[in-house]
């Protein structure tokens, strides 16, 4: 049984074939050696829009959109030589203009007898939706890699415009709601009315003035598209109309005509949501392109943004929490240097930069007793709010130690009992996802200027750098130790001679450990830095940040730079004294001529009772060897010292009892007094005012 006729010699039926020409849904042509049409079916005639009498003789390099020509007829040329079939893709606007369409093409060679090649068949096939589907794969690919590279809501939202322009519409800005200024959280429910936002990002085809620039605040009336997509909480499309112009015109009529001349038909307005809030709106226009938006370009938009969204809140969250941070951190550490005589000091904290955030490093500098100074620099383990408070909790406690004059290694032992004991509170909260226990490295440094002397231990800290007047730079060997919360090794202290005009600097590992530096070559780089002159102490921290850190650094970076100063010899009295309570007159005497000498005579009433109390006290209650001392700096500071380990304390006397208050007597009439503890025994000391003036 047979389906059709067949001609003689088993040739195919040509009626059949005309018909399969004349009736495919593809769109059909025939073209010559020469490359022009020859036959075309209806669908390509429709295509063209021209009739099938008009395509007659037409060259192949009309059929396609301008700039297409020389591509199709090298394919052409290269099926017709070398005599095998060829495939393109190609675009062409529909005949009305309203519309771009895309074609996959075949250029097939068609051969007589011989081999040779008679005509050319072209064959394409309207590819439009599988080329969209393409596009949009790629765009929603691209917004992947492409959006949410930092933590910064500017850069962000550009970044959404760049993937956006030009690709899917002509203008595209982005606008964030006010409240989320600082990463703040918009309230809840619905936003109506007229809303104001802060333009983040805008880009255009067109190189011309934005109406709204980036960083400045607009106001969106109720009726626009903004704040209506806003209400709705869904994207829209418009159609914009001569009566949209003329109602934005009675609002803003610049920004009304502006819009006008550039020819806008068509507006996507998608608001920009993310983990229930709301957080901006972003519109895309047309003015250029012909078609108007449809439906697959919002859906296409809303997926874009909605990925850009989560981007955005989590830059505003970072930035919220970056700031809580930043803000926390530096209520913490000083907000001045305290004065003091023992040393000039300059300072810098450098925040780690955006994708790190902000870590635990700290410095501090404390006055101590007897015109002595500690400094204090430490880096707490990890990075946020939580190393931020952590950093201090451990500020706070060497404060108190320092307070009690205990040494470099005994208060680094005491601060490292602290943190173990946080650790271990903190392993429940640690078990349970949170950030868990605290690890901090620290060194501690006691400057003496009345013998240039500086007592030092570290705990797990980079050592501290000592510029000699000559320029030569030497990190000081001090006892390796490791970090607080360990409690492995004890701490060891080392005393070193500072020499009038060096300098002492004492930094945090982030300063030396960059992220394409080995810390060798970090310390290698500072030495050389230290050794360039400066002008001042901050003239010598910026040199060495500038120096030494590229950009924002991935770590927290403290610098503390000291020179030391020595008390001169006639700043100085002391005296051996005998354990015999007649010595407390002749005590009183050489104290009254030592003010005199120094220009104090309206401390001498003062002085001679706090002297007195003190040295009594240490007749009676302590053991020889005993020594006065009193030092002439900013304030007058006097001293006793005995071979006792016993602290005195203070207690409240009864009515009838005959002693008891001289230490009372002591803290009424100085500044402040405190006992501290000496190889050979304890010194307790008193420390005066000067008047001014």
């Amino acid at each position: 049984m047979t389906t059709g006729a067949a001609a003689p010699g088993g040739r195919p039926d040509e009626t059949f074939m005309s018909l399969a020409f004349v009736q495919s849904p593809d769109a059909l042509a025939l073209c010559d050696t020469d490359l022009r049409l020859v036959r075309t079916n209806a669908e390509m005639a429709r295509v063209l829009g021209l009739s099938e009498d008009r395509t007659r003789g037409l060259p192949a390099s009309e059929i396609v959109r301008p700039g297409e020509g020389d591509r199709i007829v090298a394919v052409m040329r290269q099926a017709r030589e070398s005599g095998v079939a060829q495939r393109f893709e190609t675009s062409l606007r529909t005949p009305d203009g309203s519309s771009l369409c895309f074609w996959s093409v075949s250029a097939i060679p068609l051969k007589d007898r011989n081999g040779q090649v008679r005509r050319l068949f072209l064959a394409a096939r309207d590819s439009t939706e599988q080329h969209r589907a393409r596009q949009r794969l790629l765009l929603i690919n691209e917004a992947s890699t492409g959006i949410g590279s930092t933590l910064d809501i500017t850069r962000t939202t550009q970044e959404l415009v760049d993937v956006l322009m030009p690709r899917l519409g002509d203008f595209t800005s982005v606008d964030t709601l006010a409240a989320l200024e600082g990463g703040g959280e918009p309230g809840p429910g619905t936003l109506t009315g007229a809303i104001t936002m802060r333009r983040r990002a805008h880009g255009s085809i067109v190189q011309d003035e934005p109406m709204v620039p980036i960083g400045t605040m607009a106001t969106y009336p109720e009726f626009t598209p903004a704040a209506e997509s806003l209400a709705a909480g869904r994207g829209k499309i418009y159609t914009v109309t001569e009566a949209a112009f003329e109602r934005w015109a009675t609002y803003d009529p610049v920004r009304a005509a502006r819009s006008r001349s550039f020819g806008t038909h068509s507006l996507m307005a998608v608001p920009m949501r993310a983990r229930g809030i709301t957080l901006g709106v972003v519109v895309v226009t047309r003015h250029q392109r012909p078609e108007p938006f449809g439906p697959d370009d919002l859906l296409l938009a809303e997926e874009i943004i909605a990925r850009a969204a989560v981007c955005v809140d989590n830059a505003r969250r970072y930035t919220r929490e970056r700031g809580t941070a930043i803000a926390l951190q530096r209520s913490l550490l000083p907000q001045r240097l305290p004065c003091q005589s023992a040393l000039e000091v300059a300072s810098r904290y450098l925040p780690a930069g955006e994708l790190t955030g902000v870590g635990g490093d700290w410095f501090d500098v404390i006055p101590l007793s007897g015109a002595r100074v500690a400094l204090v620099v430490g880096d707490v383990v990890g990075h946020g709010i939580h190393a931020s408070a952590s950093m201090g909790r451990l500020r706070t406690a060497v404060r108190t130690l320092a307070d009690i004059d205990l040494p470099p290694d005994e208060l680094l032992t005491h601060l490292d009992d602290l943190v173990t004991r946080v650790s271990d509170e903190s392993e429940a909260a640690e078990a349970a996802d949170d950030d868990g226990g605290m690890g901090a490295t620290c060194l501690y440094a006691v400057y003496d200027p009345t013998s240039r002397r500086c007592c030092l231990a570290r705990a797990g800290h980079p050592p501290p750098a000592v510029v000699a007047p000559d320029g030569t730079v030497d990190f000081i060997d001090l006892p390796v130790a490791p970090p607080l919360g360990l409690g492995e090794l004890p701490y060891e202290s080392a005393e070193v001679e500072l020499a009038e005009g060096s300098l002492l600097a004492l930094y945090t590992n982030g300063l030396i450990g960059a992220r394409s530096r080995d810390l060798d070559k970090g310390f290698e780089a500072l030495r050389d830095t230290l050794t360039r002159p400066a002008e001042s102490l901050d003239d010598l921290c910026d040199t060495v940040l500038d120096d030494l850190v590229r950009g924002r650094p991935a770590d927290d970076i403290a610098l503390l730079i000291a020179r030391p100063r020595a008390l001169e010899a006639d700043q100085i009295a002391t005296w051996d004294l005998l354990a015999d309570p007649s010595a407390v007159a002749t005590v009183r005497r050489k104290v009254s001529a030592q003010l005199a000498d120094w220009g104090l005579d309206e401390a001498v009433f003062t002085t001679e009772l706090v002297v007195s109390e003190l040295v009594t006290n240490a007749i009676r209650h302590a053991g020889t060897p005993l020594r006065l001392r009193m030092i002439h700096d900013r304030s007058l500071i006097c001293e006793v010292s005995d071979g006792s380990i016993t602290a005195p304390h203070l207690r409240r006397a009864r009515t009838f009892d005959e002693g008891g208050r001289g230490l009372l007597l002591v803290a009424q009439l100085t500044q402040r007094w405190g006992t501290r503890y000496t190889r050979d025994g304890k010194t307790i000391w008193a420390e005066q005012l000067l008047p001014t003036g």
